[in-house]
């Protein structure tokens, strides 16, 4: 996948790649660090910021602190074709996929153009839906 999207495999960025697969769900920068241990801050970030730029990841700003990073199913290391929509429950503070839900069309005036978008839904979970009960 590294090589497919124009990136050189380094150790480091293997093992972020792995951890990010393996999640259900986008992760924070924090949150990559804790189940990374064995590789340094900064390291994680430079990562990330490279499979950004070679359109590996995508940034989801959800509303919290920070942003969170997901692996992006499009196949171009030019574009990012799989924009989704996404999902912040305000209880828990998690962000989810939600798959098979396309971002919108905005329909922008002339002069105007998109590249990325990002749409956020705001809400509970449903895990935490049925914790309340």
């Amino acid at each position: 996948m590294l090589e497919q999207h124009g990136v050189k495999p380094t150790a480091n960025r293997i093992l972020v790649l792995k951890t990010l697969a393996a999640s259900a769900r986008p992760m924070s920068l924090s949150e990559l660090e804790y189940r990374i241990l064995t590789v340094d801050k900064s390291n994680v970030f430079r990562a990330l910021t490279t499979f950004k730029e070679h359109h590996l990841v995508h940034v989801i700003e959800d509303g919290s602190e920070g942003v969170r990073y997901e692996i992006c199913h499009s196949h171009s290391p030019h574009t990012d074709e799989d924009m989704h929509v996404h999902f912040f429950c305000e209880q828990c503070n998690r962000t989810f996929c939600i798959d098979n839900t396309p971002i919108p069309l905005v329909d922008l005036p002339d002069g105007y153009r998109m590249r990325t978008a990002n749409f956020v839904v705001k809400g509970i979970c449903p895990e935490c839906s049925t914790k309340k009960r």
